[in-house]
């Protein structure tokens, strides 16, 4: 029962990392873009989401239907104004660009609110837990995963069952006939972004009531997210979910062998699908 739930801790883990990888891979799946600022991102919905519970006294959760939208805004002005610009056949000028951008983040955050660790309170919520037979399992981890769960489901509806889906998609195999066909492709790179932005943001918060933040973590955040999205398959986005949960389980077995072996775990496992499968366990296939 004790190895059964670390990797039922695992999973849950995952769903987070899930999370931190969807809006990476929404970026990548719709324009392409490598977007390295993308740590930095969700830093920035936590330290938002901190600002609103600060001014308005709110819960965390109930935070997030300001901080959702305002991050969105905030990605759909980022791409037509800014990386719209940038892309292209060479990948370097958005990878310069966001480079960039995570460097003016990284240090507006520290000047607006010191390098000092933060953490959004949630109460109660966060040492909650359910039991399963003889299997305790924290409410806050559980939610975080059904959340992940959900919203990468809307997201595959939004991409397979709406207009602006197959929208999505033709963009994304052909940028050139699509606009031909009469699609606006800086207004829908601009949506896109707006998503993935919106989706960083659930990430920031829940990242920030689970564990204190800085302004200089963001990194950390990226890689992570990295590892997931190349493990479960570029552009696919149930993979992600898969490649978070891959990596959860993977540093939580680790963590019980050896607690030092956590993080390194994770990344053996990283290692170890790219060995053997370099475009990932479940590659995105074109439509």
């Amino acid at each position: 029962m004790e190895w059964l739930g670390v990797v039922v801790q695992g999973v849950l883990l995952g769903g987070l990392y899930a999370l931190f990888a969807t809006g990476l891979s929404l970026m990548f799946g719709v324009m392409r873009l490598v977007n390295i600022a993308h740590g930095d991102l969700i830093v920035l919905g936590a330290y938002i989401a901190l600002s609103t519970v600060a001014i308005l006294d709110v819960h965390p959760v109930i935070a997030m239907v300001l901080v959702v939208p305002i991050m969105g805004f905030v990605g759909y002005a980022l791409q037509r104004t800014l990386l719209n610009r940038t892309l292209g056949a060479d990948i370097l000028p958005p990878l310069l660009v966001t480079f960039g951008l995570s460097v003016i983040l990284q240090n507006a955050l520290l000047e607006i609110y010191s390098a000092d660790p933060q953490k959004l309170s949630a109460g109660p919520m966060e040492t909650a837990s359910v039991s399963f037979g003889s299997l305790s399992v924290g409410v806050f981890p559980l939610l975080t995963f059904v959340s992940a769960i959900v919203l990468i489901g809307l997201l595959q509806w939004v991409f397979y069952h709406t207009s602006l889906g197959r929208e999505f998609r033709a963009v994304s195999d052909n940028q050139e006939i699509a606009q031909l066909m009469g699609i606006n492709k800086a207004h829908v790179f601009g949506v896109a972004m707006a998503l993935a932005f919106a989706v960083t943001a659930i990430a920031g918060i829940l990242f920030g009531v689970r564990t204190s933040f800085d302004p200089s973590i963001g990194g950390g955040r990226l890689l992570l997210a990295f590892e997931a999205v190349i493990i479960g398959g570029l552009g696919n986005l149930w993979g992600t979910l898969a490649g978070g949960i891959i990596l959860g389980v993977a540093q939580t077995v680790g963590g019980q062998i050896n607690p030092g072996w956590q993080q390194l775990a994770g990344h053996i496992a990283f290692l170890f699908v790219l060995a053997i499968k370099p475009t990932g366990l479940f590659p995105r296939v074109a439509h």
